[in-house]
């Protein structure tokens, strides 16, 4: 399995100038690639292929007074821009056609240098390395300093440096994990647990746990409000208004980076004590066009889940999805009769059939466990056995962004 671990780069000044002409050449030879793509198209004539284009704007373009700059930055760097390119060509035309899930992608548009995120990679051919002082030595770049907040579990095969809104620089390394270390170190337990994801309490397990949400976003609304009044104020162009930009990008950066080590931590500690998983599949899109969309933007359901999936597949652990129309809310989990829907302001209710006083958190999470197959019964069987393997994903750093799926 393909894993990305990011870690903080602090690149001196010069290095900064580096990566920055590194970053203006991948994105130029990105947009001559989607344009030189368009005039084919608007020609009637068929795509260059990757060859051709490989050709003519990379090998030939560096012999052009124009182009003659793209010879300053690594030619590995460039190769990857190509692919880049590539890449979302075909995943605009499987997207068309209908082979690939997920949202529809749209067609390649042109990258801006004023783009919140730049990013270069560098793959195992471009001889990059990490020197025996614990640096990261880039080819036209140098020797950039980088903050270990871990080990590398084994040699990556590709780096990725990401310049983010807020100015921070990130390496992401592709790791390809060993299967029977992920195994020793989570070994299997009979424990499973379902999960009722909601606003008041960000989980409430089936055991009875209740995890409290941590809101990061109201709590840096105060912060976040003034920091945007004061770029509302600044010049347009004016090197203050930069500043000011700076400042809101890394307090919103601020309240990502926590939320994502929250859904780390707790996705971690879940998967780490429980064999099999029963989790609800929410409807994310439709309830954040509610009045409750802040809310479940702040809760950040979907990376938690996304979070669940890839390490039940890493570490062997079972993951299930129930479907949004189950009725984990309304049928008591200990008869099983059906009372019907309830208004979100009734917290405890009463089963008519049995008598059982019920929390609604508490019992829907019985619910989905029952409904994901984890249940089990007096004579140890499992009321609806048949679980599925969750998909593969990909992994961030504590405290810092996930990549993209790799290649």
């Amino acid at each position: 399995m393909q894993l990305r671990y990011a870690f903080r780069l602090y690149p001196e000044p010069g290095q900064r100038t580096a990566l920055a002409r590194a970053f203006g050449c991948a994105r130029v030879v990105y947009n001559d690639a989607v344009r030189a793509r368009e005039d084919a198209r608007r020609a009637g004539e068929a795509f260059p292929a990757a060859g051709v284009l490989s050709r003519k704007l990379i090998t030939q373009a560096k012999q052009t007074p124009e182009r003659s700059w793209l010879g300053e930055v690594s030619a590995v760097v460039l190769q990857q821009s190509l692919r880049d390119a590539e890449t979302a060509y075909r995943n605009f035309f499987a997207s068309l056609k209908g082979q690939r899930q997920g949202a529809k992608s749209g067609a390649p548009r042109f990258k801006s240098s004023k783009d919140t995120r730049q990013s270069i990679r560098f793959t195992a051919n471009a001889r990059w390395s990490i020197t025996g002082s614990g640096r990261l030595n880039l080819p036209k770049v140098g020797a950039v300093k980088v903050k270990w907040s871990r080990t590398l579990p084994a040699q990556p095969s590709s780096v990725t440096v990401i310049k983010d809104a807020a100015g921070r620089y990130f390496a992401s390394f592709v790791i390809d994990t060993d299967p029977a270390a992920d195994a020793a170190r989570m070994p299997a337990t009979d424990h499973t647990v379902g999960i009722d994801l909601g606003l008041t309490h960000f989980a409430v397990l089936s055991d009875g746990t209740k995890i409290d949400s941590p809101r990061f976003l109201r709590r840096a609304e105060k912060k976040l409000k003034k920091a945007q009044r004061e770029l509302s104020r600044k010049q347009k162009g004016s090197r203050n208004r930069e500043r000011a930009r700076l400042k809101v990008a890394r307090a919103h950066a601020g309240v990502v980076d926590a939320r994502r080590e929250f859904h780390h931590r707790l996705s971690t500690q879940l998967i780490s004590e429980n064999q099999g998983i029963g989790v609800e599949d929410l409807a994310v899109r439709a309830l954040a066009r509610t009045g409750l969309a802040k809310s479940v933007h702040d809760a950040g359901w979907t990376q938690f889940v996304a979070m669940l999936e890839y390490k039940a597949v890493r570490y062997g652990r079972t993951l299930v999805k129930i479907g949004r129309f189950e009725p984990t809310s309304q049928v008591c989990s200990g008869c099983g009769a059906n009372d019907g829907p309830k208004p979100l302001h009734i917290r405890e209710w009463t089963c008519a059939a049995c008598g059982a006083v019920h929390d609604r958190d508490h019992n829907a999470a019985k619910n989905v466990k029952t409904a994901a197959g984890l249940a089990v019964t007096a004579c140890g069987a499992q009321v609806r056995p048949g679980l599925v393997l969750a998909q593969r994903d990909e992994a961030g750093s504590h405290g810092f962004p996930s990549e993209p799926r790799a290649a």
